[in-house]
């Protein structure tokens, strides 16, 4: 999600003065300027968990005159923050995705300041319907929610990572299976390992992350470490011309973790036909089954085995789909219709009241 943060950041900079507080990775607060956008890192005194713990975050965010307080959740920090300091300014709380299995830590100290915030806010933003009307925690607010689908924009390749993307197929000698991700449970990579077993294709992971081991040693106990790669983090243009060289592209998520699934933007937008997993949230919305890709049950190796092998046999369907997965990315997630729904909001937001 930073990525598209950032976007929104720069893309709005020329009509709104943007001001980040994050937390930082030290206990140094940092004040910065990124670009358009100032930005302060506030220091955390420890981690509990994912949590960054910063105890001058209310102190900063009370000094703040925002028209606008934005909310990015999931965000104990900020919530935390928000409930202590009580600025004005009207809030938005951007709803990107759930919290998954909630233990009594959730119930105690997290639920009650995100229904603070959600009863607070003037509008809640998600990017699709289908996580609106899904998201146990978004039921009884369903009027403040406003849908603003994420918008990805890669371009034209130059010709240097056409370039490039010819020689990853060349050196492949194989059709190519492409996954982008972090390398975490709910993503579902040793579902994909699982599901390759007899496909003739090489098999690229891109992302890193805590798993990478246990899935390069479950590769090769599955006879796949000839034709499976972890490339770890790669660079923007190298990512480029990974999507543009794969025949298609997979999102195996397991959980509603998943809530959206922007990685299947970058891929349509490329014309690379998509299989992903019906979750329940927005991944199935942004990759439509019989006419962006394939939609498959979560965690069934056998499926998406079947899905995966399907489309590399037939290579109009993998056409058909991807030109209309590059039109949907083009119609549905554009950045500009982004940032102007994004602009639009704020305009609403802090138009005055009328109290009749």
């Amino acid at each position: 999600m930073e990525t598209i943060l950032a976007l929104i950041c720069e893309k709005t900079s020329g009509q709104v003065m943007n001001r980040v507080l994050v937390a930082n990775n030290t206990r140094a607060t940092v004040e910065e300027r990124c670009g358009s956008v100032d930005v302060v890192r506030v220091g955390a005194l420890t981690r509990v968990g994912a949590v960054s713990v910063c105890p001058t975050m209310p102190v900063r965010l009370a000094r703040e005159e925002a028209d606008v307080i934005i909310i990015h959740e999931p965000n104990p920090m900020g919530l935390l923050s928000y409930f202590l300091a009580r600025p004005g300014g009207r809030l938005i709380v951007w709803f990107h995705s759930e919290v998954i299995r909630p233990s009594w830590r959730y119930r105690l100290f997290y639920r009650p300041f995100l229904q603070f915030a959600l009863r607070r806010a003037s509008k809640i933003v998600v990017a699709s319907p289908t996580l609106a009307g899904s998201a146990p925690q978004l039921r009884e607010w369903q009027s403040k929610c406003i849908v603003i689908p994420y918008g990805v924009h890669l371009g034209e390749p130059s010709d240097a990572i056409a370039r490039q993307a010819g020689e990853i197929r060349q050196t492949a000698g194989r059709p190519v299976v492409l996954f982008v991700g972090r390398l975490v449970t709910y993503k579902g990579a040793d579902v994909l390992l699982e599901a390759l077993t007899g496909i003739d294709a090489v098999a690229f992971f891109v992302g890193d992350g805590p798993q990478r081991a246990a899935l390069a040693a479950k590769a090769d106990s599955l006879g796949l470490s000839n034709r499976v790669r972890f490339l770890g983090e790669v660079s923007g243009e190298q990512l480029s011309a990974l999507y543009r060289a794969c025949d298609l592209f997979v999102l195996p998520s397991l959980t509603r973790q998943e809530a959206f699934g922007v990685v299947q933007i970058e891929a349509m937008a490329c014309a690379k036909p998509v299989i992903s997993t019906d979750l329940g949230t927005g991944v199935a919305w942004v990759n439509q089954h019989g006419e962006t890709g394939l939609v498959v049950p979560p965690g069934n190796a056998s499926a998406l085995h079947d899905a995966i092998a399907q489309l590399l046999a037939d290579a109009p369907k993998r056409l058909a789909f991807g030109r209309a997965g590059a039109e949907r990315a083009r119609s549905v997630f554009n950045v500009d219709r982004m940032i102007d729904s994004t602009l639009d909001l704020y305009r609403e937001v802090t138009q005055p009241r009328h109290v009749a």
